[in-house]
């Protein structure tokens, strides 16, 4: 779905191809038309676009009713837009939707950086991703809406993949890496017990 010229091409730069590709599996489509609409926190069945028109047609008629979601990034339609008029295709477009999308979600990934306190340890990254993830689906983080947020001003460039694969068995690790650890195994003097805890404390 994205290859390494469309995220350099159209993908903010603040992010690496590799937090890109993560971010729109995790989060996204692979149809550029896809547009999902929900309300009251329950998913509304609308037909499927065949064309870009009928997918700004379908955005329209949501947008100010429902939540509506739309693209490879599931971008939220209509924030900060008064008229649906206003709405452009580009919202459909496979690399302004991934340009827009990645420019917000890096938003959001500052936000939650700077409730971390901007950590520079790459082992809390996974966390703030994860988090960030979450709030992109929620569009909330610890009562902000992150969408209408101010953008803080932290510089943040999560350099490493959101799956840590180094130094999992160190206390500091964020408990998804110590499951990995576990699970692909540990030193050989690693006892059961602490992998059940470690699980346990990851639920």
């Amino acid at each position: 779905m994205l290859d390494a010229a469309m995220i350099e091409k159209c993908a903010d730069p603040s992010l690496t191809p590799a937090i890109v590709e993560q971010f729109v599996q995790a989060a996204g489509s692979s149809d550029p038309l896809a547009v999902a609409v929900k309300a009251g926190g329950r998913l509304i069945l609308v037909p499927k676009p065949r064309t870009p028109d009928e997918a700004m047609d379908l955005i329209r008629k949501y947008v100010g009713q429902a939540v509506v979601r739309v693209g490879i990034t599931q971008v939220p339609a209509g924030i900060g837009v008064k008229d649906v008029s206003e709405l452009k295709p580009d919202l459909v477009e496979a690399c302004e939707n991934l340009r827009l999308g990645t420019g917000m979600f890096a938003k959001v990934v500052r936000i939650v950086a700077k409730w971390y306190g901007n950590p520079t340890d790459r082992q809390v990254f996974p966390q703030i991703f994860e988090d960030a993830v979450y709030a992109w689906k929620t569009g909330e983080f610890e009562g902000v809406s992150v969408f209408r947020a101010k953008d803080p001003d932290v510089s943040v460039k999560l350099t490493v993949p959101p799956v840590a694969e180094q130094d999992a068995d160190t206390d500091s690790a964020p408990a998804s890496s110590k499951l990995k650890g576990s699970e692909n195994g540990g030193p050989v003097g690693t006892a059961e017990m602490r992998i059940d805890l470690s699980r346990i404390g990851a639920k």
